[in-house]
């Protein structure tokens, strides 16, 4: 199939979380599967830096955007793993230093920029040779491509991965007038949501089909509590949504060949994993010996549960342990962290902001790793974490729930520790179990070893896409 791709990120060139990650992996996998796979991407501030081969394609275009008529100039580059990217260039909405807001909050006129970049994708969609079967939209920014593709009866296929349904492209009823679709379209079988513009409501109606990033939380987001005030539609869209695991890029993360990590070590040996854990301590000035060493990296945000961490700390760092925090968000959590670390010198270590290298090293130097997530549409980093031996503490809930098994004791089964109920005493209870594992060694690396064995490949998800776009085109 030729497909592509249209995203708002792209990792390592654009990313501000998963979305950008997942562009980075499954479209080469496509690729390596016999699919001719393109992307197309904002050329943002900075990107021509990064891509030394971007060449004009000579293809511009007018894109009517409201009452005005605006140029998109396209460019091709080549990313990293070999796949064809298309850039899409337009100064004076892309030529900034964020990405979708500053520190005022989101641009004001972030309306106008992405449907603007989904027309022009459309529209290069129509000048490629060969056409494209499929063109694969990802979230509120390019979810109204469907629209555009049907009100003109073009000849693509589209489906529309959601990798996060809180965020929905949800604008005042007078930003339909920029999309210049027809009237009808601005009704309860399109992209109007109580006298508003939603760019994922309308793409969930008008996609062929669509995707989430874990089993769950495809069946989650068709429940009220889950649902964002969007369960009606899902469910009523339900025949054509489908849950897909998102994969690892274990070319990046694995534990023996890992580039960014202070020691290599392997399921068979692990004396670099404990080589991690001194240096990971090190670098925080935490005294070592043989103490658990929970880890966490996250946005510091209610969606993550940092609530939680905040309400369980003071009474974990009672035991003899070790907390080490990356992350940034919520100033109010950032200023309770730099606080704890200051009041538990010799216990906590906290970063504030984001580090690939140390994040690579708190995966692979802790014993144990936090994420009590409110909600979790996929999680990246307890994937890593497992492969890292770092067993996962996990709500069960989204991806987490797919990808992280409860450990019994009685059994030995399990690859984690997974509270199902969303309280600090559950999440607590859930530490508690991991201490006391802890201190049994032999059953601690029975468990890592179990955790390390689950393979969370791109190649699998790829199947199951696949499986996605031949529906696609039978629709």
């Amino acid at each position: 199939m030729n497909i592509l791709f249209a995203s708002s990120e792209l990792s390592p060139y654009a990313k501000s979380g998963g979305l950008g990650d997942v562009l980075a992996a499954l479209p080469p996998v496509l690729r390596e599967r016999g699919h001719s796979v393109s992307c197309a991407l904002p050329l943002y501030q900075g990107l021509a830096e990064q891509l030394p081969d971007m060449k004009p394609t000579g293809l511009q275009f007018s894109i009517q955007i409201g009452d005005g008529t605006h140029q998109a100039h396209i460019w091709k580059a080549t990313t990293k793993t070999g796949v064809t990217l298309f850039l899409i260039q337009r100064d004076e909405y892309y030529d900034r230093s964020q990405l979708y807001g500053g520190s005022g909050g989101d641009y004001a006129d972030n309306a106008s920029r992405f449907i603007f970049f989904s027309k022009a994708v459309v529209e290069l969609a129509r000048h490629l040779n060969p056409l494209p079967h499929i063109i694969h939209a990802h979230d509120w920014q390019t979810a109204l491509i469907p629209a555009f593709v049907r009100a003109q009866s073009l000849p693509f296929k589209t489906v529309l991965t959601v990798h996060n349904l809180a965020y929905q492209g949800n604008f005042w009823g007078l930003d339909f007038g920029l999309t210049n679709l027809p009237g009808e379209y601005f009704t309860g079988p399109g992209v109007e949501f109580y006298g508003r513009l939603n760019c994922l409501k309308g793409g969930i109606v008008l996609a062929n089909q669509v995707t989430t990033v874990s089993p769950r939380y495809a069946e989650e987001i068709q429940t009220e509590h889950f649902g964002c005030g969007l369960h009606g539609v899902l469910n009523e869209h339900r025949h054509k949504v489908t849950g897909i695991l998102n994969g690892v890029d274990y070319s990046l993360w694995n534990p023996k060949d890992d580039a960014l990590t202070s020691a290599h070590f392997t399921s068979a040996n692990f004396k670099g994993k404990t080589a991690c854990k001194e240096a990971l301590l090190k670098q925080f000035n935490l005294p070592g010996g043989d103490v658990p060493v929970f880890g966490c990296i996250s946005r510091l945000a209610s969606q993550k549960g940092i609530d939680l961490i905040r309400d369980i700390a003071e009474g974990l760092l009672a035991e003899d342990i070790r907390l080490v925090v990356l992350g940034a968000g919520d100033p109010e959590m950032e200023g309770y962290f730099r606080d704890l670390a200051h009041r538990f010198p010799k216990k906590v270590g906290v970063l504030i902001g984001f580090d690939e290298k140390l994040a690579h090293n708190i995966v692979a130097g802790s014993d144990f790793f936090l994420m009590p997530s409110r909600y979790e549409p996929c999680g990246l980093t307890q994937m890593y974490s497992l492969k890292y031996g770092s067993l996962p503490i996990v709500h069960e809930v989204g991806g987490l729930a797919d990808s992280v098994e409860d450990y019994v004791p009685e059994t030995g089964h399990g690859t984690g520790f997974v509270f199902r109920t969303l309280n600090a005493r559950a999440f607590r209870d859930a530490c508690n179990r991991a201490i006391e594992l802890f201190r049994r060694k032999s059953d601690l690396l029975h468990v890592r070893r179990q955790a390390m064995k689950k393979e969370f490949s791109w190649d699998k998800s790829a199947v199951a896409y696949e499986d996605v776009y031949e529906r696609a085109l039978k629709s």
